[in-house]
């Protein structure tokens, strides 16, 4: 059966198919190989290396949970105030003011265009320059400041793409029966696009998630990515076994998020709640002009 983006591959391309898929399993197999070769023959496959994992829990209980949960606190909070503040922006970038429009399109657009470590690291200098906030607490202050200001913008053109990916006929509904602007977009187009665009909001925290590692890297923030100096240090593992253990935790988190994405998307196609749009990552990188980091 053919569809309407390609057709249904024949015998000879089944076939071609299959072997490509078998030859890259192949190469997947020898590259893995040869690096788990190399480590073997540096030693750095030797089950001392690997010990401090599975027999002290006191690495688990003293940095690696911990850093989990300050990497999930960090997360969260970005997410929590990001989430409203970038609703509010979608909408003020489809308002029909042009001095409303304006101002947070360039608003959204200037927090989009940099780098969000560039915003954690200013954050960070203005709250030790300007603010009473303890050293202890401003590297989660200044991460959660930049995530909160990246994400803010991104979740804005994820709402405006969710209600502009709306039938039109939705809102001309709304006019014939005398409902205002105000009621058409918070009793017909926002529940319907909030419903639309949760796959895609849980992706989004799959990305603040992973950019809380910068924190650890650069501000000192004890996160998950952060634990790995003091565990080295103390506990004599190595450290390619102390990144390998915490790129795995960092796997599963995001795994789990993606599978919640990926069934609450399933659940919204089954319900058809609105009207059977869901925002695909595809449709938001196209009203977005450029791709959702």
């Amino acid at each position: 059966m053919s569809s309407v983006l390609y057709d249904t591959p024949g015998p000879k391309a089944r076939l071609r198919n299959i072997l490509y898929s078998a030859v890259f399993v192949v190469l997947v197999g020898l590259v893995v190989w040869w690096a788990l070769s190399v480590m073997a023959d540096k030693g750095q496959l030797a089950a001392d290396k690997w010990k401090p994992f599975v027999t002290d829990g006191a690495v688990w209980t003293t940095f690696l949970l911990p850093g989990l949960v300050e990497t999930l606190k960090a997360a969260g909070l970005a997410l929590v105030i990001a989430l409203p503040l970038g609703a509010l922006l979608g909408i003020g970038r489809l308002s029909d003011h042009a001095w409303v429009r304006g101002p947070v399109g360039a608003v959204v657009e200037f927090f989009r265009a940099i780098p969000v470590l560039l915003m954690m690291i200013f954050a960070n200098a203005v709250f030790a320059q300007f603010t009473p906030i303890a050293s202890e607490v401003r590297p989660l202050y200044a991460v959660v400041t930049g995530l909160v200001l990246y994400n803010a913008s991104v979740i804005a053109e994820i709402v405006r793409a969710g209600i502009l990916s709306l039938p039109y006929g939705q809102t001309d509904a709304a006019k014939a029966i005398g409902m205002r602007k105000g009621q058409i977009m918070g009793y017909v187009l926002l529940p319907q696009a909030v419903t639309a665009m949760l796959p895609a909001l849980v992706s989004q925290l799959v990305v603040i998630v992973k950019d809380t590692a910068l924190g650890g890297a650069i501000l000192g923030l004890s996160e998950l990515l952060f634990q790995i100096r003091p565990i080295t240090a103390n506990y004599g593992a190595n450290t390619i076994a102390t990144i390998t253990v915490v790129a795995l935790i960092y796997i599963l988190v995001n795994g789990a998020l993606t599978q919640l994405a990926a069934w609450l998307e399933g659940l919204m196609r089954r319900r058809k709640k609105s009207t059977g749009a869901v925002v695909d990552i595809k449709e938001i990188d196209s009203q977005m002009g450029g791709g959702v980091a």
